[in-house]
C-alpha cells in the first residue's frame, strides 16, 4: 500500500469510530419495554418498576422477562439455543432482545419519541 492509501484508510476509520461514539452518546433512556409476540404487541411494561413476567410465546414457548433497576432482560427461555438469554440487558431507546424460536421481541421505547419523525421520513 502506498502512503496515501494508508492515510485514506486512517481517516475513514477515525470518521467511523467518531460516528459510533456520537450515536452511543446520544441514545435516549427508555421508559417502557414493548413485548411483541408473533409480530403483535403483547404488552407494555414500565422500566421504572422492578418486576418479573412470564411471556407466552408462539408454539407454547415461554420467556422470563425481568425488569430491574431500569433494565429489561430475558433470564430464562424454553427455546433450545438460549441466544435471547445470552443477550445483554437493555435500557436505551430502540434496543431489542429477540427470541426467534418463541417469536418474542422486546423493544425499549422512550416516551419522548412517540410523535417524532425519523430520518427516513424526512
Amino acid at each position: 500500500m502506498k502512503k496515501k492509501d494508508l492515510i485514506l484508510v486512517g481517516v475513514i476509520l477515525i470518521i467511523a469510530i467518531g460516528a459510533l461514539i456520537f450515536m452511543n452518546l446520544n441514545k435516549k433512556e427508555g421508559s417502557t419495554v414493548i413485548v411483541k409476540v408473533d409480530g403483535k404487541v403483547y404488552k407494555e411494561f414500565p422500566l421504572d418498576v422492578d418486576a418479573t413476567y412470564e411471556i407466552e410465546g408462539a408454539n407454547g414457548g415461554t420467556n422470563l422477562l425481568v425488569i430491574k433497576d431500569g433494565y429489561a432482560d430475558i433470564t430464562e427461555a424454553s427455546c433450545p439455543d438460549k441466544v435471547c438469554v445470552d443477550q445483554k440487558k437493555i435500557d436505551k431507546d430502540g434496543e431489542t432482545i429477540v427470541c426467534l424460536p418463541n417469536r418474542v421481541v422486546l423493544e425499549i421505547n422512550s416516551s419522548e419519541n412517540k410523535n417524532e419523525i425519523d430520518a427516513i421520513a424526512n
